[in-house]
């Protein structure tokens, strides 16, 4: 018969969306992420660690993917600031690869083991960590549990719960009861998110913000930048940014209907870069002549598209333009990161699917920084009014900036909920006498 809590677990699964393959083995669970992994540190995923714990005070800080990474660097240096320890894992390569790049002196790094029983009792086990911080937004049963039954707290920064999530946890309120109060308290990013945590059973909950409106604009190379910027010259341009199926094909549209009029360049970044061959091919059958960042092509007069096909490079395809369409919300649900472009001085486009940002959209659409279109026709004409009306452009980018500065202050607010549980950390950590890390 199976237990009350695995059913818990097989339930959470369902409720997360995600395959049930872990609960009857973790060999199946690795076997189906193979070829999406650092082939070289698989076996962190099963829980083994491949770097020595340091002696002292840790904690775990989880954040699944490049998002959630980019928004808690703030939040981690300050408390490297405090000399605790940071244990950091995610889900992805180029997590991975970013935190290499840019927390590498910081943080120790694993990928994040399977929502299994043993790889995570084998994980927390030699990590010990005094406690876990989460930016997720999926909720994994039997890590909750275990550190649940360790005694070890657990802390969700960032947190936000869609609508798809909160009406499928709402559905089974008590298996929701059972989880989310096994988290010592909940940091979320509006009001609306806390109140779902609440009613899911979650407590205490406290509202800060969004960490992303303290993070710094994303950084680019200068001598990158001159030379499109010098490739580029006097030409028009527009960014179109997180791409998803079916957008490419939009601003490809865009494009064509314009270049009559302006003879713009348009920049065209997909959420995922590896459907790059796909975009180019589509775009190169609609008669448009496509550069591509990976390939390092120039960038001509003759160009129509420049394909940001790279990773960990929207810095410089946002200092390209002042004009930036965000994706997945036209042929997608959800919407992505609108606060990138308005911090680096672009006006904003967004289909209305904004769900998983709908605060900052709403701040950035009432400040007058970012404005809502439904279709590529209306796309183009926003677009083109941009283009040809600096005054407004201008007006719509100050605006950008003063919402992203009212929105600041997420990360102190969170820093303060953390205290309780930092500050006796940092205590052992200044008594700790200096030693090499040890097993």
């Amino acid at each position: 018969m199976t237990s009350g809590l695995a059913r818990t677990a097989l339930l959470g699964y369902r409720l997360a969306g995600v395959a049930l393959y872990p609960l009857a083995s973790p060999y199946l669970g690795y076997r189906a992420m193979k070829g999406k992994e650092d082939r070289a540190r698989r076996l962190e995923r099963l829980g083994y660690a491949s770097l020595a714990r340091p002696r002292g005070p840790l904690v775990w800080v989880h954040a699944a993917s490049v998002g959630e990474t980019i928004a808690i660097m703030p939040m981690i240096r300050e408390l490297r600031r405090r000399e605790i320890h940071i244990l950091l894992t995610t889900g992805t390569v180029t997590s991975a690869n970013l935190v290499q790049s840019r927390l590498a002196d910081e943080v120790i790094h694993q990928y994040v083991p399977l929502d299994v029983k043993f790889p995570i009792k084998r994980f927390i086990a030699y990590w010990k960590p005094d406690a876990c911080i989460t930016a997720e937004s999926e909720i994994w049963p039997t890590t909750l549990s275990e550190l649940a039954r360790r005694g070890i707290p657990q802390i969700r920064v960032n947190a936000r719960i869609s609508d798809r999530s909160f009406a499928r946890w709402s559905n089974y309120g008590s298996v929701a009861e059972a989880l989310f109060e096994k988290m010592a308290l909940v940091i979320a990013q509006s009001d609306l998110d806390a109140e779902r945590f609440r009613d899911l059973g979650a407590w205490p909950v406290i509202v800060s913000g969004n960490l992303k409106s303290d993070t710094d604009p994303p950084p680019c190379d200068e001598d990158v930048l001159a030379r499109y910027r010098k490739e580029i010259g006097d030409r028009k341009t527009w960014a179109a940014i997180s791409t998803f199926d079916g957008e490419e094909k939009i601003v490809g549209t865009v494009h064509r209907t314009l270049k009559p009029k302006n003879g713009q360049l348009t920049i065209l970044v997909p959420r995922h870069p590896d459907r790059a061959d796909a975009i180019e091919a589509m775009l190169k059958e609609a008669g448009l002549t496509v550069a591509r960042r990976s390939r390092n092509d120039s960038l001509t007069p003759e160009t129509d598209i420049f394909l940001g096909d790279s990773i960990g490079e929207m810095g410089l395809y946002l200092r390209l333009t002042e004009i930036a369409f965000v994706g997945k919300s036209l042929s997608q649900q959800g919407g992505q990161n609108p606060l990138e472009p308005a911090m680096l001085g672009c006006a904003v486009l967004s289909g209305p699917q904004v769900q998983n940002f709908r605060d900052a959209y709403q701040h950035l659409v009432r400040k007058g920084g970012a404005r809502i279109i439904k279709d590529a026709e209306m796309l183009a004409k926003a677009v083109y009014y941009l283009m040809i009306n600096d005054l407004a452009r201008r007006k719509m980018v100050d605006s950008g900036h003063d919402a992203m500065e009212e929105m600041r202050g997420a990360l102190s607010k969170t820093i303060k909920a953390l205290e309780p549980y930092i500050n006796p950390l940092t205590v052992s950590a200044r008594l700790q006498p200096k030693a090499a890390a040890v097993r």
